[in-house]
């Protein structure tokens, strides 16, 4: 009996012009995110991607987003594909009535995910760099004046996604930060800076033929220039956390993120970005813990010591991602 994601994949493929629904061979549906429906279509030689966006996502608490954000996904895929096409997707077109969209399945010997590769303790390849090189350029581009900024308009929509789950429902478990992370949520919600991407995680991100590939951009919108950037260190952050073999190497990535990304910065004094950060990662440190999408392979000891260490760095805060990245250090070197 077919399911009803076999349904809408066979629907989409015909919406699309990509075959008929009886040419779908096999749908096989896909793990790893919450807010969508994925699935690997075989539509006659070819294998399609598609991805439905989901009303309410896949965790324990209630948590509720609006299904059209799978159109602000799929105009900051077409954005990426424009401005870094050797990092890009193919797309092959996106259905309004189905909240769904589909695009080529990636998959080959020169393929892996950057989660794995981390958490499988992979040598380092220069991905931190390659990232940074990415969102900094699709940044910069969206700084731009003549960029068009209409597709990306979602602030209530990010503010669902991002700001409500990570950082008011945390501050709600942490009073006594509430200020802190207060000011912080307020700060993403009315910036208006670039077009954030708003998951730049490893778990988000392929890598093909040595240069990566951002997925995933559920919470496209126009907003503050920190978030991707912190969003991104804050994974590097748990996972040094996580693994004491890599911890050097990762909490050195932070740097190299940066390093990588500052050129671009035009549309604000680095500075100014770069203290913001300092801010926004203890936040989402504290989120991934206590929010409403915790990390899943963090024991316990482990998220102890991140909340503490979190909560230290919201209350005395850094500069400077050299002396945050020193102060992890120190404060890691016992777990």
């Amino acid at each position: 009996m077919a399911t009803e994601l076999d349904k809408r994949c066979r629907a989409l493929v015909a919406e699309l012009g990509l075959g008929m629904p009886g040419d779908v061979e096999e749908v096989v549906p896909l793990t790893g995110g919450v807010a969508s429906d994925i699935a690997m279509l075989r539509v006659g030689e070819r294998q399609i991607c598609a991805k439905f966006a989901l009303p309410k996502l896949k965790v324990s608490a209630d948590w509720f987003a609006p299904v059209h954000r799978n159109a602000a996904e799929y105009a900051w895929l077409k954005v990426a594909a424009d401005v870094s096409p050797e990092s890009a997707v193919q797309l092959f077109g996106r259905s309004e009535t189905q909240h769904g969209f589909a695009m080529e399945y990636l998959a080959g010997d020169d393929v892996y995910l950057w989660k794995t590769a981390l958490l499988d303790e992979v040598p380092d390849q220069g991905e931190a760099a390659r990232v940074a090189d990415t969102v900094g350029r699709i940044h910069a581009v969206s700084a731009r004046s003549r960029f068009d900024r209409a597709p990306f308009q979602n602030s209530d929509d990010f503010h669902a996604l991002r700001i409500d789950p990570y950082l008011k429902y945390t501050a709600g478990l942490h009073p006594g930060l509430a200020q802190q992370i207060g000011a912080l949520a307020d700060m993403l919600y009315d910036n208006r800076q670039v077009l954030v991407h708003g998951d730049v995680s490893p778990k988000n991100i392929l890598f093909r033929a040595g240069r990566p590939i951002l997925l995933d951009a559920e919470c496209a919108s126009m907003g503050d220039a920190s978030f991707d950037p912190s969003f991104c260190l804050n994974h590097l952050v748990l996972k040094a956390a996580h693994l004491p073999g890599s911890r050097g190497r990762l909490l050195e990535d932070v740097g190299v993120f940066w390093k990588s990304y500052e050129p671009h910065v035009g549309w604000e004094p680095a500075g100014d970005l770069e203290a913001r950060i300092c801010r926004l990662v203890p936040a989402l440190m504290l989120a991934r813990v206590d929010g409403k999408s915790p990390v899943e392979y963090l024991r316990e000891p482990v998220k102890a010591k991140i909340r503490q260490t979190a909560i230290d760095l919201l209350k005395n805060p850094s500069d400077h991602l050299d002396h945050f990245s020193s102060r992890l250090a120190k404060e890691f070197k016992d777990i």
